[in-house]
């Protein structure tokens, strides 16, 4: 079973072509984390939020990379920090096409 994480919080920026420059190097970095299969970056402009959904191979790597990364995020100055872990239905999710790997 995978493990879904999804992440948001409110960020000023930068956001679009800006924020695809500013976090290249932190996106090549989260490839390297323990049971990460992929990540979606999210971001709202208008509503000045960001955040991502993730898949993990596992319900404690996507805790310890929430714990993580909510960390970084602190240290950035963001708060407000929200992150739910959900367990997939890989049977349903593939009549639908989602991207279990």
């Amino acid at each position: 079973m995978t493990y879904l994480l999804q992440v948001d919080f409110k960020m000023d920026g930068p956001f679009g072509d800006e924020m695809s420059q500013a976090f290249q190097d932190l996106a090549r970095s989260i490839n390297e984390e323990e049971g990460l299969i992929w990540k979606i970056w999210t971001e709202d402009a208008e509503a000045k939020e960001a955040g991502g959904v993730y898949l993990f191979e596992t319900k404690e790597s996507a805790e310890k990379y929430l714990t993580m990364h909510s960390a970084r995020l602190t240290s950035f100055g963001i708060t407000d920090i929200r992150g739910k872990i959900f367990a997939v239905n890989d049977v349903l999710s593939t009549i639908n096409n989602g991207p279990i790997k």
